[in-house]
């Protein structure tokens, strides 16, 4: 069924302690097998006995601790397309690995598609299995680590991953290039900038062109940003330079 290698597996001190692991597989030998490979690697692992009892599982943990209670979870094929469905749907983002017989190997995107974030076919080395196991809870603490960049000023967040602008706490729809230019603003605040300047940097070298467009993409932002745009509080002219934020 699969070759249980682990006499080059990653070391068990480097993977000590490194995840909580919930595992729902069927057939009882392989299931085993999983575990005590998990469990060596010093892994926590809990088995599910049925099917959609994982999702129960899984909200009734996470409710109590307001956080994720397990860093991964291995489904068998059999029961892995609903489940990936319904966590899914219900915005969960726990990382699941399926493991699937060999004939089901061609429907495994079905299972990425549903929401899967790896899919290992029968039989497979326990080298191989280990490593994305571990592959998968990295990205996953990765993406707990990393911050998404907002840039805030006063009643004013960006958010340029989202390409987003929060203004006195509503959603405001702006163009590309005015959020080009705001985002360049709240990199630098106090810096000016002359009209060739933000030229350069939004619209590029190659702009052939009015430098008014500036003042225009300007003046329409303010309209966008400001209590009052004829007595603006955030894109301030430097009368003599250009233009300048907060």
């Amino acid at each position: 069924m699969f070759s249980p290698d682990l006499s080059q597996s990653p070391s068990r001190q480097a993977l000590r302690h490194a995840g909580k692991i919930l595992l729902l597989e069927n057939e009882e030998l392989l299931r085993d097998l999983l575990v005590l490979a998990l469990e060596e690697q010093g892994y926590e692992v809990v088995i599910s006995q049925e099917g959609r009892s994982v999702i129960p599982t899984l909200q009734n943990c996470s409710s109590r601790t307001g956080e994720l209670s397990f860093n991964l979870l291995i489904l068998d094929a059999i029961n892995g397309l609903d489940i990936c469905r319904i966590l899914r749907h219900q915005g969960n983002p726990i990382p699941i690995a399926i493991v699937g017989a060999k004939e089901s190997a061609n429907n495994c995107a079905f299972y990425l598609e549903a929401g899967a974030d790896d899919y290992l076919t029968k039989p497979f080395g326990m080298r191989e299995f280990l490593a994305r196991c571990g592959a998968l809870m990295r990205r996953q603490r990765l993406g707990q680590l990393r911050q998404p960049i907002v840039f805030q000023y006063q009643d004013i967040s960006l958010y340029p991953e989202e390409c987003r602008v929060i203004v006195r706490g509503a959603e405001v729809k702006i163009s590309p290039k005015q959020f080009r230019l705001l985002e360049l603003f709240m990199s630098y605040p106090r810096r000016v900038w002359s009209r060739e300047q933000l030229l350069e940097q939004i619209w590029g070298q190659d702009f052939i062109g009015d430098s008014k467009t500036v003042d225009v993409h300007i003046r329409w932002l303010r309209e966008k940003l400001e209590i009052d745009p004829s007595n603006p509080q955030y894109i301030i002219t430097v009368r003599g330079f250009g233009y300048r934020f907060g």
